[in-house]
């Protein structure tokens, strides 16, 4: 019987600040793990993630047979899975920082840099910024969330684009498809806002 909430310790710089938002949101049961077997036994998933797209993937795939348990308990078992921030980006085919580099592949598109076509929005895109839902999720609600990126998800499927956010432009907020969803936003640093997403994560039955 899976158990217990798996939170990826693959070396990203908000790793404990995701823990303590997940313990504040009612987790009762987080296990910081890189361990693959964990993954597998886990009954949701939190990938977190912060830094460049390619040394996060490279370091998630450092990992022996990590991916391969994610592939497998995610994408084949349909366990509940968060990506956040950077590990929301992971999701997509390819990041374009610093060159291409493949993800996971679990959500068509690409992240590229920002190009705002306002001079007033700065990159990279950092504060507080209005959550716009896009299509009707359970998880995703209108709202105010903390934003720290350069770098966005295009998304190539328009039916996962759960959330927009506009920083010059229109900029993804959110995805989702099945037992997935990934927020450019953190929740861990978004107070109260952030802390409700994270409770509805923890109830969710997809």
């Amino acid at each position: 019987m899976p158990e217990g909430l798996a939170l990826i310790d693959y070396g990203a710089g908000n790793l404990r600040s995701v823990e303590n938002a997940l313990k504040a949101a009612g987790a009762a049961d987080v296990r910081v793990t890189a361990d693959p077997d964990v993954v597998l036994g886990a009954e949701r998933i939190v990938l977190p993630g912060v830094g460049a797209f390619a040394a996060c993937m490279g370091a998630l795939s450092a990992i022996p047979g990590m991916v391969d348990a994610l592939n497998q308990r995610v994408i084949a078992q349909g366990a509940p899975f968060l990506g956040v921030c950077v590990g929301m980006q992971l999701m997509a085919d390819a990041g374009e920082e610093f060159g291409t580099h493949p993800g996971l592949g679990w959500i068509e598109g690409v992240v590229a840099r920002l190009e705002p076509n306002d001079p007033e929005a700065r990159v990279p895109h950092m504060g507080w910024n209005d959550v716009v839902p896009v299509v009707p999720h359970p998880l995703i609600v209108p709202g105010e969330a903390y934003f720290l990126h350069s770098f966005g998800f295009q998304v190539a499927d328009s039916g996962a684009l759960a959330a927009t956010t506009n920083h010059g432009g229109t900029v993804t907020a959110a995805v989702a498809r099945d037992n997935m969803i990934g927020v450019q936003f953190h929740p861990e640093k978004s107070q109260a806002y952030g802390l409700a997403f994270l409770s509805r994560f923890l109830d969710w039955r997809p």
